[in-house]
């Protein structure tokens, strides 16, 4: 069964980087078969990677919304011929998965739905899952991730976003989302003191300070793949140490 690493913060906090860059770190180490799974409807881990995407589960599922003659029978074999031809895609030393954004008006149900089943199906096939959660409570609250290995709340380095995490894990605790270690990472600072008593109040155990990067500020600016960040790149060091401590 795969070692589920999954990331949850509000958004802008760096869980993308930090999600490419474990990624990176698990195809250097040849840990075994990685699947990234991209869960936030405004999908970007894809771009992080500088993997080209033309089909993510949410444009499955409104195809399978026009075949109004078919049964329930044939729209679950076109979901599932769908899903292994084109849904899965293939990187360099990685495979991917993206829940993308329904095309029409409502609620992400269905497309939740189908991306939990897909992580429960895919379980045996792969070593290391990777899960990079949408922004905020969506899919801790909803069930769609249910168990993490290693679960890692990012913050930026202010008040509101460590307060954020802290609320995200709160929800995490109180529902049925099984945890067996749990840390918060925080980004975009280098002196943490002034943010202390708001850590403490989180219950979190900090892992780790990811410092203000000029090397990965260029590569977001230009959409340079995050994989191809040198490793004297102060992001790729900090999230070395991270995967070296949750491994």
């Amino acid at each position: 069964m795969a070692k589920h690493i999954a990331l949850a913060g509000k958004g802008g906090t760096g869980k993308t980087t930090i999600a490419s860059l474990i990624i990176k770190n698990l195809i250097a180490d040849n840990k075994g078969k990685v699947l990234a799974v991209d869960a936030d409807p405004n999908a970007t881990l894809f771009e992080a990677l500088g993997i080209e995407i033309t089909t993510t589960l949410s444009d499955i599922i409104e195809e399978v919304k026009e075949k109004k003659e078919d049964d329930d029978t044939d729209r679950q074999e076109f979901i599932q011929t769908k899903f292994k031809e084109d849904a899965l895609i293939k990187g360099d030393g990685y495979d991917m998965l993206v829940m993308g954004a329904p095309r029409q008006e409502g609620c992400y149900c269905f497309p939740s739905a189908v991306l939990k089943n897909s992580i429960l199906k895919l379980e045996d096939d792969y070593d290391y899952m990777i899960i990079d959660n949408e922004a905020g409570l969506e899919h801790i609250s909803r069930g769609t991730i249910q168990d993490a290995d290693v679960m890692l709340f990012i913050s930026d380095g202010s008040v509101k976003g460590v307060r954020a995490a802290g609320r995200i894990y709160e929800l995490a605790k109180s529902l049925s989302f099984d945890m067996e270690k749990a840390y918060l990472v925080i980004t975009q600072i280098d002196d943490i003191s002034l943010l202390q008593q708001e850590i403490d109040a989180t219950g979190l155990e900090l892992l780790s300070v990811v410092p203000y990067d000029p090397i990965l500020a260029e590569y977001d600016l230009y959409g340079k793949p995050l994989l191809d960040l040198p490793e004297d790149s102060l992001a790729v060091k900090a999230v070395r140490e991270i995967f070296e401590k949750i491994l």
